[in-house]
């Protein structure tokens, strides 16, 4: 078998077996062939698809290109979450704390944020002293001593990802079904979960901005998930504004302070609550969602849940009393509110705009190295739907410099849209997805 052979098969359509996909992913974990034969190969796929099978098989072979966590060792059913990525989406910082009060472990492993799209390391780095690098020792004891760890993925964790990613980004096949499906499910199956709840965004800021592509990477996921012998559960949700009200590494942790201290609601705990709902009801911790999202608003009245973030920014090294006082957390040295400037409702955001307002002020990257300042980023002050008039906050910006927020300024006004005509409020939760699609997706109003 060679390399140049399986990509005629794939070129021509055929469908690759077992042997032909393992074959590709150790090659592209261990660089046993040439980077163009490799970018071959994902542009036929591209061109050609792959069956849910192969695209299954192509799955697991990533992820057992590396190690793969054990987490044997922590009792109960241990439920992953992962998103596909948006502007001001927090849930994991809200969620997390609150199923570990809810007695349900959260073993998890999270990524950092690239171009307009967060990431809950950056995040929880932004608070100071804050570790995300554990040992797989230190991340199991965390886990079984306070119910909860959140940490960055290891080098070894499917290495087969990261080759196809860096040259999926290079060579136009990011928007690939299967290599999309692949490189997330591979790196969540390696984080060793039991079951693992989707949040795919759909949307002017997700990867997938329309209905039917976000509709179609749930129920292949769902599907490869099922040949996998995997329980998932995919909710589709919205993201034609930030989820959140703040945007911004601090700002964020700030938010979800908030919402666990109970002094916050809105869209982005309403999401939290219905992908947590579901991580609780696959750890058979709850029969339904619903029951499980009524335990989680229990532990945010009662404290529990704020409680458990202190615990688990105290057991990784940070400061646990950002959660009683937030401005310990970094704050910018420009505070600036900027006004709608015209009377109408807010009919639309173009999210991705806001997220690369906020990457260009210092919140997020263009390329994995580059340093972050974590006190930059802005609160928004108005949703999709609402009556604005001139004189109303639009939104706070956190910026380093006032050049900073006079760009920022305008970015923010060119990505919000005011008119004269009534909208209705943007969704959060559009449909749910658990299995079949045509009987179990679930489409809300």
């Amino acid at each position: 078998m060679t390399m140049l052979e399986i990509i005629e098969k794939k070129k021509l359509g055929g469908e690759l077996n077992e042997q032909e996909i393992i074959f590709f992913a150790r090659a592209a974990a261990n660089h046993s062939v040439p980077d163009y034969q490799l970018a071959a190969l994902l542009m036929a796929i591209r061109l050609k698809g792959m069956t849910d099978r192969e695209t299954m098989l192509l799955t697991m072979a990533m992820r057992d290109s590396g190690d793969v966590a054990d987490l044997s060792g922590i009792p109960g059913i241990k439920v992953d979450k992962h998103s596909t990525g948006g502007v001001g989406d927090t849930t994991t910082l809200v969620l997390a704390p609150l199923m570990a009060a809810c007695g349900v472990p959260v073993a998890k492993m999270s990524g950092r944020g690239l171009g307009h799209t967060g990431g809950t390391l950056d995040k929880l780095e932004s608070i100071p002293g804050m570790r995300v690098e554990l040992s797989e020792d230190e991340f199991i004891r965390q886990v079984k001593e306070i119910g909860l760890a959140i940490v960055g993925q290891t080098r070894h964790l499917a290495p087969a990802d990261k080759t196809l990613y860096a040259l999926r980004d290079v060579t136009s096949t990011v928007d690939s079904m299967p290599l999309i499906v692949s490189s997330i499910l591979s790196k969540k199956l390696a984080a060793g979960s039991d079951a693992i709840v989707l949040d795919v965004k759909t949307g002017s800021g997700a990867l997938m901005k329309s209905m039917e592509d976000s509709l179609t990477l749930a129920n292949t996921m769902v599907e490869v998930g099922k040949m996998a012998g995997k329980p998932i559960v995919a909710v589709i949700s919205g993201m034609d504004q930030p989820l959140g009200t703040h945007v911004g590494n601090a700002l964020e942790v700030r938010e979800a302070i908030d919402i666990l201290a109970g002094r916050v609601k809105g869209d982005l705990l309403e999401v939290s609550l219905l992908l947590g709902g579901y991580m609780m009801m696959l750890s058979r911790k709850t029969v339904t969602p619903e029951a499980g999202a009524a335990l989680m608003r229990q532990a945010i009245e009662s404290g529990e849940g704020l409680k458990k973030l202190k615990e688990m920014i105290a057991a990784q090294g940070g400061d646990p009393r950002v959660c009683d006082d937030p401005e310990r957390l970094p704050q910018a040295a420009v505070i600036r509110t900027i006004r709608c400037e015209e009377d109408g409702y807010v009919q639309a955001m173009n999210t991705t705009g806001l997220g690369l307002a906020a990457r260009d002020m210092g919140a997020g990257r263009t390329k994995m190295t580059d340093q972050l300042d974590y006190s930059t980023g802005f609160v928004m002050k108005v949703r999709i739907g609402d009556r604005v008039t001139k004189d109303m906050p639009l939104c706070e910006l956190h910026a380093r410099t006032e050049e900073d927020a006079d760009r920022a300024a305008a970015q923010v006004r060119a990505a919000v849209r005011i008119g004269p005509e009534a909208c209705p409020r943007a969704r959060n939760i559009i449909a749910v997805v658990i299995g079949d699609y045509a009987k179990n997706a679930e489409a809300r109003q």
